[in-house]
């Protein structure tokens, strides 16, 4: 399924100039240890939860972004950090995070249309991020809020919250716990979730570093990175997520359990559902994607290390607890073989993260300032399912949906849950590829 609704500035009015948020007693300046596992992944994330009024209910564009505002700046007490920004520091050639309560954007806007206008809210639709203010916006890194929220009131008196976090600061379990934090507060119910561990340096790596392992899930980057200059462009050299580009498709793809269940007959051997999910979805997009039966295939995808490192890492740990791992395989084996081949490297490529694994990890970043390999048509798939976005409630009910915005970038797969809170056991796919590539991947995915 893919979104036939196309959002336009003109669609969107949104107020001039920015409200800039701060704690309304500021901690003293500090800077913070950002991990090599946070320097590799320091892009924005962008979510987006929509909201229907009660009928007889009605409330002003004000009414609600100052409720969620009065939140904001006392879910910025203890989530401090949220208010400065990025540095990069040329001296040790790294960012850092600055607590200089510089701010977090919040931003008010109104709609000419409806909710009901927009159609089927879980699809796939890259023109929804005029709901979100981004952080492309900025011009400098000294600039670019951390976290941003933009309200949107509809027409129809529901509205949307959308939020921009950094994924080098918020991993999504962090950034979950922190949005129901918000929401808890923004109810009266104080923190859900009160504690908050910002310490990363147990992520630090060692002294001298200890490469144990080949890493072919990380592509390796000159030392004055990209990670820098992405933040201190407006980003003109990407791909606008606002522009539809016609030469891409941007589609759901929707797995019930019944289907997962049928995917895990099929590889023969015990697996998860993740496991089966990820494989035959590898397995799919590599006979669209992949001309050359010689070529190589690699899928990528997090796990989470809280509980492999030791020590573990505490409740309430903010920084990134993710590494990528990943399976690869000869395109003409991963096509001609059965499923359970591609669900046995899969497994394989989870089991490979230990502690030892870990560790030589964040000391390869230390000496490669790596990023994960999603060239040479290889993707990453990162599994939203289990995450509770769509469960957001500030006081005006629950959110009728919650999820991503998708990018329009091909080298990323999601998987989210079917619908807000559902217990089916169901799946959706997101997925954007070129056309002639999606149409391929179409008549293959369902091929069980």
């Amino acid at each position: 399924m893919e979104a036939t609704i196309l959002v336009s500035n003109q669609d969107v009015v949104k107020d001039d100039p920015i409200t800039l948020v701060s704690p309304e007693n500021p901690l003293p300046h500090e800077t913070i240890f950002l991990s090599n596992i946070d320097q590799a992944v320091s892009f924005p994330v962008e979510t987006l939860y929509f909201f229907q009024v009660n009928e007889g209910k009605t409330l002003m564009t004000s009414d609600i972004s100052e409720k969620v505002k009065k939140a904001v700046i006392e879910t910025l007490i203890p989530y401090y950090f949220l208010a400065g920004r990025l540095r990069f520091n040329c001296e040790i050639e790294r960012l850092e995070l600055v607590c200089n309560n510089a701010g977090m954007a919040f931003v008010s806007a109104e709609s000419r249309l409806t909710i009901e206008d927009l159609g089927d809210l879980s699809l796939p639709n890259p023109t929804f991020g005029h709901f979100v203010h981004r952080h492309g916006l900025y011009k400098s890194l000294a600039e670019t809020p951390l976290f941003t929220i933009q309200i949107t009131k509809f027409k129809c008196g529901g509205f949307s919250l959308g939020v921009v976090t950094n994924h080098g600061i918020l991993d999504g379990k962090s950034a979950s716990d922190m949005l129901q934090n918000l929401a808890s507060i923004c109810r009266g119910e104080g923190l859900k979730i009160p504690l908050i561990h910002n310490d990363r340096t147990s992520l630090r790596a060692r002294s001298p570093p200890m490469i144990k392992f080949p890493h072919k899930e990380y592509i390796m980057l000159p030392r004055i990175s990209s990670l820098a200059t992405c933040f201190t462009t407006s980003y003109e050299s990407s791909p606008s997520p606002l522009v539809w580009k016609k030469e891409y498709d941007h589609r759901l793809f929707s797995f019930d359990s019944k289907l997962i269940n049928r995917l895990k007959e099929e590889a023969v051997i015990k697996c998860s559902s993740f496991d089966a999910l990820v494989a035959h979805i590898w397995r799919a997009r590599t006979r669209a994607v992949f001309d050359d039966p010689n070529d190589f295939s690699t899928v990528l995808f997090a796990v989470d290390v809280r509980s492999i490192v030791s020590p573990p890492l505490p409740n309430g740990f903010v920084g990134n607890a993710v590494i990528t791992a990943y399976a690869t395989s000869r395109v003409s084996d991963l096509i001609d073989k059965p499923l359970s081949y591609s669900v046995k490297l899969v497994k394989e490529g989870k089991e490979r993260i230990t502690e030892d694994y870990v560790r030589s990890v964040i000391d390869w970043l230390e000496i490669y300032n790596g990023v994960p390999a999603t060239n040479n048509h290889n993707f990453y798939v990162s599994a939203w399912w289990k995450l509770p976005f769509g469960n957001l409630d500030f006081g005006f009910g629950k959110a009728i949906h919650g999820g991503p915005v998708i990018s329009g970038n091909d080298e990323f797969v999601l998987l989210l849950s079917q619908g807000n809170g559902s217990k089916s056991g169901g799946v959706n796919v997101w997925l954007s590829l070129e056309n002639e590539k999606m149409t391929k991947f179409m008549s293959y995915v369902f091929n069980i």
